[in-house]
């Protein structure tokens, strides 16, 4: 557990800018896996799918599901892609740290980009500011603006702060279940590798643990998604 993060400091002599290269690397990983997933997907069509066609149409129909459960197909069907690139890089993301950690030079490089506060709150950040985007584009901005001082206008102070609880929430909620699932995760191979008593006393926990951890990963990708698509709704129905 003494494991650091491979960052730079100080990047182009700015004191405050830095970067985290395990986090730069594992997005670009998770982005190629969810993008050659997609093309292998739809690469070949048939009527009657099969093989990746039919997990990729398993998946666009349970995407379709969550969007008409939070709004209007009319007004809904403008963010099934990005509903469905969520889930599938929330969920891609959340399953590689399951799989190992890589651990180079005492750093490591290889976990889950989910598993890191600075990417889970940028996703939250990008969803709200899209959810205001949208928002703006689909109702104009004086039925937008309007919608803070409804039904009361001494509810716009508590709107306000929502904004800012909502994006906090979203993004920590996400990080939290998957880095304290990686954290455990560690701990028990750690306890794997120790000896030979050790391996027999935490095989099998680390076994169901990581199970539990698919399971939660998968659990996670769904309730982001959800939960994107419920703010975005109260921003673009005109009954919100």
């Amino acid at each position: 557990m003494d494991h650091g993060a491979p960052i730079v400091h100080d990047v182009f002599g700015i004191s405050w800018l830095s970067f985290n290269l395990s986090n730069i690397f594992m997005i670009t990983v998770t982005s190629l896996i969810v993008f050659i997933l997609s093309v292998l997907g739809a690469r070949k069509l048939q009527m009657k799918p099969t093989g990746a066609q039919n997990v990729m149409e398993w998946i666009l129909d349970f995407v379709k599901g969550i969007v008409n459960d939070t709004m209007n197909w009319k007004t809904g069907k403008l963010f099934l892609p990005l509903a469905l690139t969520l889930f599938s890089y929330i969920l891609v993301g959340n399953m590689l740290g399951v799989i190992t950690n890589g651990v180079y030079d005492h750093n490591v490089w290889w976990k889950s980009p989910t598993a890191d506060p600075g990417i889970t709150l940028t996703l939250a950040a990008m969803v709200i500011v899209l959810s205001h985007f949208y928002g703006i584009k689909l109702r104009g901005g004086k039925e937008y603006v309007k919608s803070y001082f409804q039904p009361m206008w001494p509810l716009f102070p508590i709107k306000i702060i929502e904004e800012f609880s909502n994006t906090l929430t979203l993004g920590l909620r996400l990080f939290g279940n998957l880095y304290a699932g990686e954290v455990l995760l560690a701990l028990l191979v750690g306890l794997v590798s120790s000896g030979f008593l050790g391996f027999f006393g935490g095989a099998i926990p680390f076994l169901a643990w990581q199970g539990f951890s698919v399971f939660i990963g998968g659990i996670q990708a769904f309730i982001f998604t959800m939960l994107a698509m419920v703010y975005i709704s109260h921003k673009v129905s005109e009954e919100h």
